[in-house]
């Protein structure tokens, strides 16, 4: 028979009850003891409900009490020495001062898990010697089996993702660490076998990109170690996000299942099974269900591509399951009340993929037959989206083909413009600025609550929101700021804003995913075509401007940024979107520029997450998504600035890219790895307007002025000081605001020693 399974499932909850226990914890609300009891809690809920659904093999040690990747590192033992980590169980303390700081310690880099918007923490290697301090995966098989009667299918960050996603090595010292992590992960594995595991699934989603001859040895020497060692062990060699490299090669492992995505992987996988078929001695985990979008799945598509994998494949080697952890989707949609019938019966999250999964399997393995009502329905609602009017807006599609046939420019190269916007702005040598954001306090929370209930007026909310930038204002002139913000009390998130306000969307009320740590975003759906209504932030940027002599900088967030932090309609290429909503967004920019603002910053900071993971694919993403940013930006005067922001990114492989977008000035997130960006800067010539966030504005630590000189220092040895700019890795909404105020007087009194240190060399 077929069997059905889940790589993993959200976290948070339903009403992000994980995200408020962990705030609770860290504010000292909930004790320590208390505060394991309740995610216990939330945990079981979570396995009782993948139980009830009737899935098969339930995924264990997906949970976490932050993030899988750092998880990994403290059952190894992986702690940086900044820590004081002193040996044994890691002690929550330490824990999470590694995900968000300590006063004495700078939390640890933290990036994109591969193409996603979910963030991890990077192990860090050097100085550590690695032990097995407990062994996770155990822990969570044996209170599965002992509470529930559920046989868990332990979860295991693979040690090649491992090494691959983890920093602090050379190249040539990877070997060495893989001698070293090998056996830990072999007593892991040893122990859930005596415990009579009969399934671990061991992630190794690194295989869907190009590895080197030296990483496929290495792939080979970890499986035939672990099949040498634990011969009894059932392995399933988990993959996702893409199809896998090296098929033949992988196939060939000796591992007992091999799982591949047949969503976002599906051409490249489906075309490798059919030209070298799949090993009669393994289990296929098909992952046929989306485990990244939240569309209703075309169920007669899937059972279609099933039947076609039979040829390779028989039923009783088969497992159905999720393309990925149900980690990037929202919990459930039966909450959702107020989208309209049409949008809602097209969608499913993470529950109604449960149901899918199990649905598919029984369609299998008991014929189509007895599921022939739920796939009609199923078509029905897919076929009702798709013919909406709000698919079909001909006068979208029609401007937005014109426009995307002209290559758009600025008027004059970056050299002139710069020219005459610091005639007309006249800042100082190192200009200091923020990203954007401030603290968004519970008063702010509550207000915008009161005014979406209908208990304040317009009027009321207005005045408010002007206090509050009124407040701010006179805060940054202050602290000494040369560039300021209005602050965006108004605006709940930086794409949830723009989209309340632009034709195409919709927004659910409880459809929340983690993006790091406790931190969840509510993605808007873009589900039609996108069309600009009216102004969206000049009102309140206006506001703010005739508060102050200095320049206050318009913000929006740029078309790639909203694309890839929305779920998206899956009926027409992206690329296509991106232009939508570039289209709509340069209409914005045009009205900030006439109700004069003469800088403004378009974030792009998930412009690189959205870059595919296939190498081939890249440049052709790149291009498109330069050309959207260029179409938003390219009508301004010359005299106009064009800031940008971008988040953790490798840049080494896009400078070029970056640079093509043209922006006047970019800012970038850089504090937790600022080292390394600033070799890219040492081997790549940068000719615009830069500044390198010079403090880390995920953490509650206030930085010292002398930390700040440091990263400026190092940074104005490879970038020109008469084009680099001085400000926060990112926007601090997040934040509180004594620590925020504390902060950027540190920043602004170190750049004011940079200042002094550039006009004694000059």
């Amino acid at each position: 028979m077929v069997k059905s399974s889940v790589l993993g499932y959200p976290r948070i909850g339903a009403d992000r009850e994980w995200k408020k226990a962990l705030e609770a914890f860290w504010s000292g609300k909930l004790e320590e003891a208390e505060f394991h009891a309740e995610l216990q809690e939330i945990r079981l809920n979570h396995l009782r409900k993948q139980q009830e659904k009737g899935i098969d093999f339930i995924p264990v040690n997906d949970f976490s009490y932050y993030d899988h990747v750092l998880d990994t590192a403290v059952m190894f033992g992986i702690v940086p020495n900044r820590f004081s980590y002193g040996g044994g169980v890691v002690p929550l303390s330490v824990y999470y001062g590694m995900a968000r700081g300590t006063k004495d310690g700078a939390a640890s880099e933290m990036t994109k898990w591969f193409n996603t918007n979910y963030h991890y923490i990077v192990p860090e290697l050097d100085g550590v010697a690695p032990a097995i301090t407990e062994n996770k995966p155990l822990a969570a098989y044996r209170e599965a089996k002992e509470m529930l009667g559920i046989e868990g299918k332990p979860v295991i960050v693979g040690p090649l993702t491992f090494l691959k996603l983890s920093k602090g090595y050379a190249p040539e010292e990877t070997d060495g660490w893989l001698n070293r992590l090998l056996p830990l992960y072999v007593q892991i594995l040893k122990e859930l076998a005596q415990e009579g595991v009969q399934w671990v699934q061991m992630d190794e989603p690194i295989l869907v990109t190009k590895l080197n001859d030296a990483d496929r040895k290495r792939l080979n020497t970890i499986y035939e170690t672990f099949s040498t060692a634990v011969p009894g062990l059932n392995i399933m060699l988990q993959t996702y996000f893409e199809s896998v490299e090296n098929y033949c090669e992988i196939i060939g492992l000796p591992v007992k299942g091999i799982g591949l995505d047949f969503v976002h992987g599906f051409s490249g996988n489906l075309q490798s099974v059919n030209e070298h078929g799949f090993p009669t001695d393994k289990v296929l985990g098909a992952g046929v269900i989306d485990g990244r979008g939240i569309w209703k799945a075309s169920l007669g598509e899937k059972l279609a591509l099933l039947e076609g994998l039979s040829p390779f494949v028989t039923e009783d080697r088969i497992i159905v399951q999720s393309s990925c952890s149900l980690l990037h989707v929202p919990v459930t949609i039966k909450n959702e009340v107020k989208l309209s019938t049409e949008l809602k019966n097209a969608l499913a999250f993470a529950d109604e993929k449960l149901d899918e999964i199990v649905l598919v399997t029984k369609a299998i393995s008991s014929g189509k037959n007895t599921v022939v009502d739920e796939l009609a329905a199923c078509e029905h609602d897919l076929q009702a989206l798709k013919q909406s009017a709000v698919r079909n807006r001909k006068d979208i599609q029609q401007a937005v083909t014109a426009m995307s046939s002209r290559n758009p420019e600025r008027q004059l190269p970056f050299s002139e413009r710069h020219t005459l916007q610091q005639q007309k702005w006249q800042l100082p040598i190192l200009p200091t600025t923020t990203i954007g954001s401030f603290p968004q306090s519970t008063e702010v929370r509550k207000a915008r609550q009161r005014w979406r209930k209908g208990e304040w007026t317009e009027e009321q909310y207005e005045s408010f929101i002007h206090e509050q930038i009124d407040l701010w204002i006179q805060l940054q002139e202050d602290i000494g700021l040369d560039v300021l913000v209005h602050g965006e009390f108004e605006r709940t998130d930086m794409v949830e804003f723009f989209g309340e306000k632009l034709a195409g969307f919709a927004f659910t009320q409880f459809g929340w995913v983690q993006s790091y740590g406790s931190r969840c975003v509510k993605p808007p759906i873009i589900f039609g075509d996108v069309a600009f209504e009216k102004a969206m932030t000049a009102r309140e940027t206006k506001y703010a401007q005739s508060k102050t002599r200095q320049p206050v900088k318009g913000m929006l967030t740029g078309p790639i940024t909203i694309m890839n932090w929305s779920f998206v309609r899956d009926d027409i290429p992206r690329e296509q979107i991106a232009y939508q909503l570039a289209y709509a967004l340069r209409q914005e920019v045009e009205a900030l520029e006439q109700a004069g603002i003469g800088m403004i910053q378009v974030d792009e900071p998930a412009v690189r997450e959205g870059l595919p993971l296939k190498e081939e694919e890249q440049s052709e993403y790149l291009n498109w998504a330069v050309k959207a940013f260029r179409m938003t930006t390219c009508t301004v005067q010359n005299t106009t600035q064009i800031h940008t922001h971008m988040c953790y990114c490798e840049f080494h492989d896009m400078i070029n890219s970056i640079e093509a977008m043209d922006a006047d000035v970019i800012s970038i997130e850089t504090s937790r790895s600022h080292g390394e960006l600033i070799h890219s800067f040492e081997l790549n010539t940068y000719k615009l307007g830069i500044g390198l966030g010079v403090y880390d504005i995920h953490s509650p630590r206030v930085p010292r002025v002398d930390e700040m000189t440091g990263m400026i220092d190092r940074a104005l040895r490879v970038l020109d000081p008469k084009l680099f700019w001085i400000n926060p890795d990112c926007g601090l909404k997040t934040r509180g605001m004594d620590e925020s105020l504390e902060s950027l007087r540190n920043m602004v009194a170190a750049t004011r020693i940079s200042r002094e240190k550039y006009t004694l060399k000059t």
